[in-house]
C-alpha cells in the first residue's frame, strides 16, 4: 500500500494546511516562497553548491559539537561524523524537536529516522559531497507542559496520559529553558504509574530499565532525551546540538546584535513575505517586532522594545538600551531566538543543505525565505518527514473482520460504529422502518381526500395524528437501534479500542502515542524494523502493518 493522500486526511490543528499540501504536490503556486524543492534534482544541486560556497567557521562549531557529544556519551560514529564537518565538502541534514518526556510523541522518532534515511540517500545520490545528520535540541523553550507528559495505551487499551510534575514548581511559573530542568526522586512515581499501566510482556523489564536509566534523578530533560535516543538509535551517527551553550551563543552574537540594532527589520521582512502567502494561504507563524527572548532570574521572557529601552513580557522588569547592548556583547548566552529566528540561528551555525520538517514547519519555512536572503544564508531544502500510522496485528484483525479501512477511523468513529452495527445485525433497521414509514405516510396522505369531502375541519386533526404516529414509529426506531447496539456492545468496544490505537484522543497516532508503547510489546528491534519499513520518498501518510 502506497499510503493515504494527505488531502484525504482531516486537517487537525491545521497541520495538513493547503500550503503544506501544495508543497508536497510541488505546485507552482508555492515556488516563490521556498529556495528550491525536494522533488527537483536541479534545486538540490544548486542549494548544495550555494551552501558549499558559503564561508563558515567549521573549526569552532566542530570543537563545540565534539565537546557536547562527548559529554552526552555519544558513539564513535557520531564523533567521526563531527570530524567530517572540518571538510569543506561536508553538509548537514538537520532536524529538531522539543525534548519531550521519553522523546515525546512518535513524530519525533519519525523525524529522526527520516533524517537518517535522507542522509543515506543523499550520500548515494551525490557521492562527491558528504552528508551528516544533526538533531537540534529545542531545550530552550519555556513551555513546560509541552514536554512533561507521555501518552500510552494501558492493559485495557485505553489512552492514558502520564504526567511528571516538578513538586516544588508550578506549571504557571516561567521555568526557563526546560531542557535544563533536572528530574528529582518523584520521577520514580511516574515509572510506577507507567509500569502498572503497561501490558506486561517479555520485553517490559529490559525496556523499562532502559528508560529508567535515562530518566533518573539528577538527569535533565536534555541529557535524558539524548541518552535514550543514543541507545534507541545505537551507532546511527546522529549528532546532537544543544543551543543553550555559552560558546554557541558567542557564535550567534552577531545575529542577535543585528536583530537588536535593526528592529523591526527582520519582523517586517517576514510580515511582507507572510502577506504574499496570505493571498492564497494561511500564515503559520506571527513574527514579533523583536524575535528574541531573554533569560532573567531563571525564566525565559520575550524581549519587547520600549521608547526608553526594553521590557520583559509578563514582568515589570525594564532594561535600558545600554544594559541590553552590553549584555549581547558580553553575555550573549542570556539571549534566545524565538520560532522565527531559530531556523536562521541553526543555519548560521551549520552548513545546512536540508531541514527535515513536520507539516506545520514545512508551512512556516515559506514565511522565512526573504529573511534568509537578508542575512546571507542559503535557505535549505525543506524535506517533509515521514508520516505514519502503525497497525498492529490485533488491530488488523478487527479491521479485516468488519471490512474497515484505517481512513474511516480518521474521520468519525460513530459512523464506523453505525456501519458495523448494521453489518452484524440480523435485522436491517433501514429496511424495516423505511418501508413502514413510507406505507404509513402513503396511507395517511391517502385519507386526506376523504376527509376533505366528509368534513374539511378534520384535516388538522389528521395532520396532528400523522405527526404523532410518524414520531412514535421514529421513536421506536431509535429504541430498536439502541437495543441493537446493546446486543453488539462487545463488537462496539472492540471498535473503540481499535480507535484508541489508530486515532487516539481523536488525533493521529504519531502525535499522541510514545515509542514506549511499541518497544514494550515488540522489543528493542522495533526501531530497526521501523527504519526498514518507512519510505521517505512517497510523501503520503503511510499505513505500516506490524
Amino acid at each position: 500500500m502506497n499510503g493515504i493522500d494527505f488531502r484525504d486526511l482531516p486537517a487537525g490543528n491545521g497541520s495538513f494546511s493547503p500550503l503544506f499540501l501544495d508543497y508536497i504536490a510541488h505546485s507552482s503556486t508555492i515556488q516563490p516562497f521556498y529556495n528550491g524543492h525536494f522533488r527537483s534534482e536541479a534545486d538540490w544541486r544548486r542549494v548544495i553548491q550555494s551552501v558549499l560556497n558559503r564561508p563558515l567557521d567549521r573549526s569552532t562549531i566542530t570543537q563545540i559539537l565534539s565537546r557536547q557529544n562527548k559529554n552526552f556519551h555519544c558513539g564513535v560514529r557520531t564523533l567521526a561524523n563531527i570530524d567530517l564537518l572540518m571538510n569543506d565538502n561536508t553538509l548537514a541534514v538537520v532536524t529538531g524537536q522539543q525534548v519531550g518526556l521519553f522523546t515525546g510523541p512518535m513524530y519525533t522518532i519519525y523525524k529522526t529516522l527520516s533524517t537518517l534515511k535522507l542522509v543515506e540517500a543523499l550520500n548515494k545520490q551525490f557521492p562527491d559531497t558528504t552528508f551528516i545528520p544533526v538533531f537540534w535540541l529545542e531545550g530552550e523553550d519555556h513551555d513546560y507542559e509541552e514536554v512533561n507528559s507521555v501518552t500510552l495505551l494501558n492493559q485495557a487499551n485505553d489512552v492514558v496520559r502520564h504526567v511528571y510534575n516538578l513538586p516544588e514548581k508550578t506549571v504557571e511559573k516561567n521555568l526557563g529553558a526546560v531542557g535544563q530542568l533536572a528530574f528529582d526522586e518523584s520521577i520514580e512515581t511516574l515509572f510506577q504509574s507507567v509500569g502498572q499501566s503497561l501490558l506486561p510482556t517479555e520485553f517490559s523489564g529490559k525496556v523499562i530499565e532502559l528508560f529508567r536509566t535515562a530518566y533518573q534523578k539528577g538527569m535533565t530533560f536534555n541529557r535524558a532525551f539524548v541518552h535514550l535516543m543514543n541507545v534507541l538509535l545505537e551507532d546511527s551517527g546522529l549528532i546532537f546540538l544543544d543551543p543553550h551553550d555559552t560558546e554557541i551563543k558567542k557564535l550567534l552574537a552577531p545575529l542577535f546584535q543585528r536583530e537588536l540594532a535593526e528592529t523591526p527589520k527582520f519582523c517586517q521582512l517576514v510580515v511582507d513575505q507572510s502577506a504574499e502567502i496570505e493571498k492564497q494561504y494561511h500564515a503559520q507563524i506571527k513574527p514579533k517586532s523583536l524575535n528574541l527572548f531573554y533569560f532573567h532570574h531563571g525564566g525565559r521572557y520575550l524581549l519587547e522594545q520600549r521608547p526608553d529601552g526594553y521590557s520583559l513580557k509578563g514582568t515589570r522588569q525594564h532594561l535600558t538600551k545600554e544594559q541590553i547592548q552590553t549584555a549581547v556583547v558580553e553575555t550573549p548566552d542570556l539571549f534566545s531566538p524565538n520560532v522565527v529566528l531559530r531556523p536562521i540561528c541553526q543555519d548560521w551555525l551549520l552548513p545546512t543543505v536540508a531541514y527535515v520538517a513536520g507539516p506545520s514547519e514545512v508551512a512556516y519555512f515559506g514565511q522565512l525565505k526573504t529573511l534568509y536572503e537578508e542575512v546571507g544564508i542559503p535557505q535549505p531544502i525543506i524535506y517533509p518527514r515521514a508520516s505514519t500510522t502503525i497497525i498492529e496485528e490485533k488491530v488488523e484483525k478487527v479491521l479485516s473482520r468488519f471490512s474497515l479501512e484505517p481512513l474511516e477511523f480518521f474521520r468519525d468513529v460513530e459512523i464506523v460504529k453505525e456501519k458495523v452495527t448494521a453489518q452484524i445485525s440480523d435485522v436491517n433497521l433501514d429496511e424495516l422502518f423505511g418501508g413502514t414509514l413510507s406505507s404509513l405516510e402513503e396511507t395517511l396522505d391517502g385519507m386526506q381526500a376523504g376527509f376533505q369531502k366528509i368534513d374539511p375541519t378534520l384535516l388538522g386533526a389528521l395532520d396532528n395524528s400523522k405527526r404523532k404516529i410518524i414520531g412514535t414509529v421514529e421513536g421506536l426506531r431509535e429504541k430498536a437501534a439502541a437495543a441493537r447496539k446493546r446486543q453488539h456492545e462487545v463488537s462496539l468496544r472492540q471498535l473503540e479500542k481499535t480507535a484508541n490505537h489508530i486515532f487516539p484522543n481523536g488525533n493521529f497516532q504519531e502525535r499522541e502515542l510514545n515509542v514506549l508503547h511499541f518497544l514494550n510489546k515488540y522489543g528493542m528491534e522495533f526501531l530497526r524494523w521501523l527504519y526498514g519499513e518507512i519510505n521517505i520518498e512517497i510523501f503520503r501518510h503511510q499505513i505500516i502493518k506490524l
